[in-house]
């Protein structure tokens, strides 16, 4: 085919000159000649005297450099901070609230919260008078924490002791009360003060629930609580729905017992798979409570059955009359004392002494009866 091509297309097809021929640079090893290693002492005159030599110069090592560092940047920020806390002075802040004591804190709310959802959910508590959330003062954006003042400081303690942990935006919130105008001596976290606890170190350390305290066993408390309650208020509409018939009002309350057991032992199941992943001390602990909260709320069961039949048989028995109360009915006076009958004057004929022949029935059939 490439007979056919025209003589421009040829040249590209054609061979090349070989690679010409060039001498290596150095021999190969095989073909160099070793010479062994020759003394130093030839040299050694060359060589400065010990005493005139200089102290060797110590070079600062990598970890030594990293702790210098260290320590100057901590050098700086405590003197940063020792300015910033002669500064620092929260009566003088004009944007804050108030009173402090009817100021609430409240951190850890989601950055996407707004002010007005933060009052629809904190006006359940009282009548509030003002927010004031915090943001950051260089791009705009929300810090995370506001104040809220209320009208009245018994609202503030309201939701100081309820609104602990709760949940607003998917995220719980910690509430406190405002401590830089009523604690002598506080500072924030930004000046070393503070009591958070989320940021002390690694796992081990840190704070892990929500809210000022780990308060599990008082939702706990609240939610058996709130369950005895439910339970009641079930028992006494069922009791009044059929109160003509005691037999279907026990039928009633043992199927309401039956479905509170079933209901329990879900709420049980439900929060053992929840704190499944949880540690073993933490499981065992938190089972010897809930064995104790159940033996509480047993008794507690116990001691109200017992009370209701006591009540129930109390009023069953009949009233006690006392001697004092009892009235004898006396007979009416008569009403014409002076027509009044006087005694007659009459015989009255006595029978014989002797004793007379009565018909006896065992003289008569000659059977014996007892009477």
């Amino acid at each position: 085919m490439t007979q056919f091509l025209p003589p421009n297309l040829l040249a590209l097809f054609a061979a090349r000159d070989p690679i010409p021929y060039l001498p290596p640079a150095a021999k190969l090893p095989h073909e160099k000649k070793q010479k062994g290693y020759d003394g130093v002492g030839a040299f050694l005159h060359i060589f400065e005297h010990p005493s005139e030599t200089p102290p060797p110069t110590r070079v600062e090592t990598r970890e030594e450099r990293l702790e210098r560092r260290r320590r100057e940047r901590a050098e700086q920020t405590a003197y940063k901070l020792e300015q910033e806390i002669a500064l620092w002075d929260p009566t003088t802040n004009a944007p804050a609230t108030g009173d402090p004591f009817k100021t609430l804190f409240v951190a850890r709310i989601n950055y996407d919260t707004s002010e007005s959802k933060l009052r629809r959910e904190f006006e359940g508590y009282g009548v509030i008078k003002k927010i004031h959330m915090i943001y950051n003062k260089d791009n705009g954006k929300p810090r995370g924490y506001a104040f809220i003042e209320y009208e009245h400081e018994r609202d503030m303690h309201s939701a100081y002791k309820h609104a602990d942990g709760k949940k607003i935006d998917g995220k719980r919130v910690l509430v406190d009360v405002e401590r830089a105008r009523t604690v002598k001596g506080w500072l924030p976290r930004r000046l070393g003060g503070g009591l958070g606890g989320t940021r002390r170190g690694g796992a081990d350390v840190n704070i892990k629930h929500s809210g000022r305290e780990d308060n599990e066993r008082e939702r706990e408390r609240y939610r058996l609580e709130q369950r005895e309650r439910d339970r009641d208020e079930r028992r006494e509409r069922d009791r009044g729905r059929r109160r003509s018939r005691s037999r279907s009002r026990r039928r009633s309350a043992s199927r309401s017992r039956r479905r509170e057991r079933e209901r329990e032992k879900r709420d049980d199941d439900t929060e053992r798979r929840r704190r499944r992943s949880r540690s073993r001390s933490e499981r065992r602990r938190e089972r010897r409570d809930r064995d104790k909260e159940r033996d509480k709320e047993r008794d507690k069961d116990r001691d109200k059955d017992r009370d209701k039949r006591r009540r129930r048989d109390k009023e069953r028995k009949e009233p006690k009359v006392k001697p004092e109360d009892i009235k004898i009915k006396e007979e009416p006076q008569d009403d014409y004392p002076e027509f009044s009958l006087p005694a007659l004057d009459v015989q009255i004929k006595q029978e014989p002494s002797e004793d007379e022949n009565k018909y006896n029935p065992e003289d008569a059939n000659g059977d014996d009866y007892n009477y």
